[in-house]
């Protein structure tokens, strides 16, 4: 074969290849997008299924108008005619839109990063009955254990852990982790219970770890405040029952 017609097809084939990469890197876009938002907590709209299929699209369309002329230049250059010089529109928009893909992915990269830096907020939810419910960040058994742990190095005394779960476990029923911690200290309770002996009835303290059916531990108490105002407890004497607020927060970080 003579060296310029080998060339020729050797530049062909590299045209062609080069095609085929472009549908891999737009495909690339899309997976990598999608893995972003998903760690970013969830899917966004840079990840959504249709912002993926946008970017496979035109790289498939563009494959199929490149096999096509792939296939019509080979039997051309097969018949010893030369390629009449075409357009390239098709490349340099595509080679735009990976230019902008790329943009908007470091810039999305760049903000997912920066909000993992941020310290984060723990999603503290009141029901309107006097319950506080905060998310942990470990597991139900790894929370409860946590927070025994911080009960012990606090001075604090652990009354009982009643094991829901378990009880409804050896009832025959079923029920996802399901422990209730009571705690507290004679100290810091007695006064409480002489200043409204009524606050008895919310006396130990009590923190409830729970687990819902997506998986998620849950920590729930007595808002502190709302047991304050219950029994018409004097301020002097609120530090004694807003502890659990710091517990639970310490538990579940």
């Amino acid at each position: 074969m003579p060296p310029n017609r080998l060339s020729d097809y050797l530049a062909t084939e590299g045209t062609f290849l080069a095609w085929i990469r472009i549908v891999l890197t737009l495909a690339g876009f899309g997976f990598a997008s999608a893995r972003l938002d998903e760690r970013a907590s969830g899917p966004g709209p840079i990840g959504s299924p249709g912002f993926c299929a946008t970017l496979i699209l035109p790289g498939s369309l563009g494959l199929r108008w490149n096999a096509r002329s792939h296939t019509r230049l080979i039997r051309r250059l097969k018949r010893g005619e030369s390629e009449p010089s075409h357009g390239s529109f098709f490349v340099v928009a595509i080679a735009v839109l990976l230019s902008v893909l790329g943009v908007a992915l470091a810039i999305h990269l760049l903000s997912v990063n920066a909000a993992a830096m941020q310290p984060t907020q723990e999603i503290k939810m009141s029901s309107g009955n006097g319950i506080i419910t905060i998310p942990s960040h470990h597991s139900a058994e790894q929370t409860v254990q946590r927070l025994e742990e911080i009960l012990a190095v606090k001075g604090g005394k652990l009354f009982a852990v009643i094991d829901h779960s378990g009880e409804a476990e050896k009832a025959g029923l079923q029920m996802l982790p399901c422990k209730l911690l009571i705690f507290g200290n004679p100290k810091a309770g007695t006064p409480l219970m002489l200043a409204s002996p009524l606050a008895a009835l919310d006396l130990p303290l009590k923190i409830l770890i729970w687990e819902k059916a997506d998986g998620t531990v849950w920590l729930s108490y007595n808002d502190s405040a709302y047991l304050q105002h219950r029994y018409a407890l004097p301020d002097n004497l609120s530090k004694n029952i807003s502890v659990v607020d710091s517990l639970a927060a310490k538990a579940a970080e």
